[in-house]
């Protein structure tokens, strides 16, 4: 018999097979179990602590007469909330959140434009992404105060314009309408970096094959950004647009610094802060805050009914 047949006569002996893993015990699913929640207690305790806890007491506080210093309340049912929809100058201060929505408008377009353009292969592309982010990235109040000298009259602003041949004796921040505009501008500038953030992400999240393939049946960067950008970031787009407008609604960092909500400029949370730290009534401040949270859950719910956000498949 040859080696051959010898190798072939030889009974191959299958492995055995590995022994069943043994049933976890009664204490490891209950450390399994209980694990989870310990990483969690941290971040619920500093959520409940600062959210949920302040937004129940502001809740309580607006059925009282509280003035934010005496330690005796007095309940007063719904007086606060008769007084928030009955007083039409409450209200009014609304207007000037029509100028940050219509600057959100334009900071989603231009963040929409810039994402999509620095998307593709350009040159110097992470600079002007930095360019774009940093302004984000500074301290409110520090934007204020730039901008305050900014805005000034024989500021940076005229100082710029004069080397263009423009003179001109106008205060950016002495009438109504300049004043929002400048201020809206502002806001621009501030939170463009943001959304400019989110829209590239979503764009570079979508697959580079459908691009490869949009090439080669000959579309170009509109006929691209219309069929294969805009759908893969609808979610992200949808997200960007409750933040606008909830950010429009509650505008008070940049004007409150910058103006004070003088010059026609008080936005409603301007208005809340003066209620509940000038004029000593929390509890009317409160119900107005409480309003104001309600109306952008409700501007959101119906933006979301509008807008579904449809899970949207490429591929």
């Amino acid at each position: 018999m040859t080696d051959t047949t010898q190798k072939a006569a030889v009974r191959v002996i299958p492995a055995a097979p590995a022994p069943a893993p043994a049933p976890a015990t009664r204490r490891t699913r209950l450390r399994r179990g209980i694990t989870p929640w310990l990483f969690l207690i941290a971040p619920l305790a500093l959520l409940i602590t600062f959210t949920y806890a302040p937004i129940v007491n502001m809740l309580a506080y607006s059925f009282t007469d509280w003035d934010g210093v005496s330690p005796v309340l007095h309940y007063t049912g719904t007086e606060n909330y008769q007084e928030v929809f009955t007083r039409p100058d409450l209200f009014e201060v609304f207007w000037v959140s029509g100028y940050y929505l219509a600057a959100s408008a334009v900071q989603i377009v231009l963040a929409l434009y810039f994402a999509t353009v620095l998307s593709f292969n350009v040159r110097f592309r992470n600079f002007f992404k930095g360019v774009l982010f940093f302004p984000y990235l500074i301290n409110g109040v520090a934007i204020g105060f730039v901008f305050l000298y900014f805005f000034q009259d024989g500021g940076t602003l005229d100082s710029v314009l004069s080397l263009f041949g423009v003179h001109t004796d106008h205060a950016w921040l002495g009438t109504p309408a300049s004043a929002n505009t400048s201020l809206a501008g502002v806001s621009v500038w501030r939170y463009l970096g943001l959304n400019f953030v989110l829209f590239l992400g979503a764009i570079q999240s979508i697959p580079g094959e459908l691009y490869e393939a949009a090439e080669l049946d000959g579309a170009g960067r509109w006929h691209q950004f219309r069929y294969i950008i805009a759908p893969g970031i609808k979610p992200v787009l949808t997200l960007t647009v409750i933040l606008s407008i909830s950010g429009s609604l509650s505008v008070f960092e940049i004007p409150y610094i910058m103006t004070g909500g003088a010059t026609g400029t008080e936005t409603f949370v301007i208005q809340t802060v003066n209620l509940a730290f000038r004029f000593n009534k929390t509890g009317l401040a409160s119900a107005a805050a409480v309003v104001l949270l309600l109306i952008i859950l409700l501007v959101t719910w119906v933006q979301r009914r509008l807008v579904p956000d449809d899970k949207v498949d490429l591929v």
